[in-house]
């Protein structure tokens, strides 16, 4: 089949901006000379997905992750980066101009002291959770903002040269250079424990080129069986450096010291900053600290987060009924009860995830109208936030909502009908109109709400 697209998408990868712009201008003019090239949307979302300014498992820019979402038929997509905003203008940018409903997002590892001495949801770390902002829309922060940005960053980069240096001597003669042989692999400098792996195989693979050579070598360091090893440079070989050499147990393994990561409040002070609303996350239910859930979500709420995110893919096997199930139907029901919007995603930050969560599932199509439902808050949230200061946890908000309830079927309604521009040559002005007559609608409904 003759795909004329799927010849220029390799170029939105590039690691220069600009011809990052110049291949998405090519391909959503080749869309509107072809209407088939982007399907019509489906009420789907992969909210929570990394792109290469943090690692992404098929090296998607934030321009490339836009515009496959769409080609993928999905209705809202977010981007999710570690410690860093680098793809916030980008993918904004790109949403408009193919036509997805474009959110961003960004997540940290921070303390938590209530559970100083409960895991969460950062395995054998106690009072360590990964945690999130999600709807983020501005990069022009204060001193305090930027540096926060700046400490989150060379915080990571001090863990990754210690984290290098000991696996370094586990791994000899395989060894690297952090400027010369993992920084070429990102195009803003912010290496990730996973870069750090891609480029450990790769090396050992130059450095064994007798295949024999290269799977004894692997085999000794990391206790495997060369069928477990997915060589050269697969998946499972990936995960199984991290696993078995950087995280806990591993001779890698960095222990968090006091002011290894910020405070809870602290991020989520940050996250209000930069226009975004302060996002729990969540991984099984079956940790210590997220079985009080009741306890977790109050100290969340109580430092200003407002939206939970669950990576689903994590919590069921298809057709089986088990614990983790169970698990993610409670957290979900929970949060419903606590009227916070609930965002999920795949993250692709992992070799063999998946692009989209099944949402048509037996286990997830109940819960897909939840997911979407939180896609659309954060989406309305962006638009708001971004075009007026009027967003999910804004001085606006606060005034004109009774109740969370009555706010997030206002931000739910405005997300589910406002349309990006999907022309190349965007014009702002026609959004704005679109934005003003959606919202003189809603606002005509309810009398409670002054504009």
């Amino acid at each position: 089949m003759n795909d004329p697209a799927s010849k220029l998408e390799p170029k939105l990868d590039h690691h220069d901006p600009a011809i990052r712009k110049q291949f998405l201008r090519a391909l959503c003019e080749l869309a509107a000379r072809d209407p088939s090239v982007l399907p019509a949307a489906k009420p789907i979302s992969n909210m929570h997905a990394h792109t290469f300014f943090s690692y992404n498992c098929y090296g998607y820019s934030p321009s490339r992750y836009a515009w496959m979402a769409r080609r993928a038929g999905l209705e809202a997509a977010g981007i999710v980066d570690f410690d860093v905003l680098d793809g916030l203008e980008e993918f904004v940018n790109a949403g408009r101009a193919v036509g997805i409903k474009a959110a961003v997002g960004l997540e940290s590892r921070v303390f938590v002291p209530e559970f100083f001495s409960r895991v969460i949801n950062s395995p054998g770390e106690p009072g360590i959770s990964y945690h999130m902002g999600a709807g983020l829309t501005s990069t022009r922060l204060g001193p305090v903002g930027l540096e926060f940005l700046k400490h989150m960053r060379d915080s990571a980069g001090a863990r990754n040269h210690e984290i290098l240096k000991r696996v370094n001597a586990h791994l000899k003669p395989v060894t690297l250079d952090y400027d010369g042989d993992i920084v070429p692999l990102t195009p803003g400098g912010n290496v990730t424990e996973r870069h750090i792996c891609l480029a450990y195989a790769r090396k050992a693979a130059a450095t064994f080129t007798n295949e024999s050579e290269l799977v004894a070598f692997w085999s000794e360091k990391l206790g495997e069986a060369a069928d477990k090893l997915d060589l050269p440079d697969g998946p499972k070989l990936q995960n199984l450096i991290r696993s078995k050499t950087m995280k806990q147990g591993g001779p890698g393994y960095v222990t968090p010291g006091k002011g290894s990561f910020p405070k809870m409040a602290d991020m989520n002070r940050f996250i209000l900053e930069a226009g975004g609303i302060p996002t729990i996350t969540w991984l099984d239910g079956t940790s210590d600290g997220e079985k009080n859930i009741d306890e977790l979500f109050d100290t969340a709420i109580a430092s200003g987060a407002a939206a939970l995110n669950i990576i689903p893919d994590r919590n069921y096997k298809p057709s089986v009924k088990d614990q983790k199930l169970d698990n993610l139907y409670a957290v979900v029901s929970f949060a419903e009860k606590r009227n916070f919007p609930v965002i999920v995603g795949t993250e692709m930050n992992s070799p063999g995830q998946k692009f989209v969560d099944s949402f048509e599932s037996a286990e997830l199509a109940p819960l897909a109208p939840v997911f979407i439902k939180g896609a659309r808050i954060v989406y309305a949230h962006s638009v708001l936030q971004s075009r007026g200061q009027m967003g999910y946890l804004s001085r606006w908000a606060n005034l004109q909502f009774p109740d969370v309830r009555s706010k997030n079927a206002f931000f739910e309604d405005m997300g589910r009908k406002f349309q990006p521009s999907n022309r190349p040559d965007i014009d702002p002005g026609s959004e704005a109109t679109q934005l003003n007559t959606i919202m003189m609608e809603l606002v005509s409904r309810d009398t409670r709400i002054q504009k």
